[in-house]
């Protein structure tokens, strides 16, 4: 079982959202039912980065680093080498 960051961005205003799952995939289609009260007025999103960690700790301590990317850095992390959202889609 592998811990994941994710980033998702919305089709309505290209705002972004930064979170941790260990299922992705799962997460996305909650985010998308509306499931997610702080996501949900701005759906729908879509999957645009997805990186593994070791742990849940440096999963959870990512993510919270990712959470204070400008939007500039998010776009260059998003064509980074990092990135295996194809594996999720």
């Amino acid at each position: 079982m592998g811990f994941y960051v994710y980033i998702i961005q919305s089709r309505v205003d290209t705002s972004y959202y930064k979170g941790f799952s260990e299922h992705p995939n799962l997460r996305i289609i909650q985010h998308n039912n509306a499931e997610c009260y702080y996501t949900s007025t701005k759906m729908p999103w879509i999957l645009v980065y997805v990186e593994e960690l070791p742990t849940k700790k440096d999963a959870l301590i990512r993510e919270k680093t990712l959470k204070k990317y400008s939007h500039n850095q998010i776009g260059k992390l998003i064509v980074s080498n990092k990135n295996i959202v194809q594996q999720f889609l």
